[in-house]
């Protein structure tokens, strides 16, 4: 913790000795527009801004175990997830959704290997009610397959929200889905027409 204290006073230090920093952290004083919303896992390696090289201000984070978007049901519960895509949607009103999977993907990979979690219930229950059952066997370390099956589940739930949905219809929107691999940096795209990831 004390690395992350440290760090944070000498940002501090910098934005005073600099009157451009000044400059940009006031603007984000006076509201955000965001390019894009990231969706991705909790996962510590994975880190949005480095991999998309965002600057404050410009990417609207929604991070869950796994990267799970809840299945949208009429007159389903508030849940943090929804209201975050529902934010993005019809207030920020951001032109891009990103669903990023990633390689070593502790949740995906209990999921897809069947993992026993009774010694961690809260897991084991959310991966039972968020991740699909149809996800493909994978032994794999990376269990890409599972994950880029994982990606595309994820952006099929987002086009059953009526926030997206809209934003679809009216040509305002644009869904991706992208997988990171942790162990080399590389990051794919998903690409409709074939069905596959391609690398950036």
């Amino acid at each position: 913790m004390e690395t992350f204290i440290q760090h944070a006073r000498g940002l501090m230090a910098r934005i005073a000795d600099r009157r451009d920093a000044q400059e940009t952290y006031g603007r984000l004083a006076a509201g955000q527009s965001p390019l894009a919303l990231f969706i991705t896992c909790s996962d510590s390696r994975v880190i949005p801004s480095l991999i998309t090289g965002a600057q404050p201000g410009e990417l609207f984070e929604l991070r869950t175990a796994g990267n799970a978007v809840p299945v949208y049901q009429e007159g389903m519960a508030a849940c943090a997830e929804a209201a975050t895509i529902e934010y993005a949607m019809r207030v920020l009103r951001v032109a891009d959704i990103v669903v990023c999977g990633h390689s070593h993907c502790g949740a995906v990979g209990a999921k897809a290997r069947g993992e026993d979690l009774t010694g961690a219930p809260a897991v084991r229950d959310w991966l039972a009610q968020q991740l699909s059952d149809e996800l493909p066997k994978d032994e794999e370390p990376t269990v890409a397959a599972a994950v880029q099956q994982h990606v595309r589940e994820q952006l099929d739930r987002l086009r059953g929200y009526p926030c997206v949905q809209e934003r679809l219809a009216a040509g305002e929107v644009t869904l991706h889905g992208w997988f990171y691999e942790v162990h080399t940096g590389l990051v794919a795209a998903h690409q409709p027409a074939s069905d596959l990831f391609l690398p950036l």
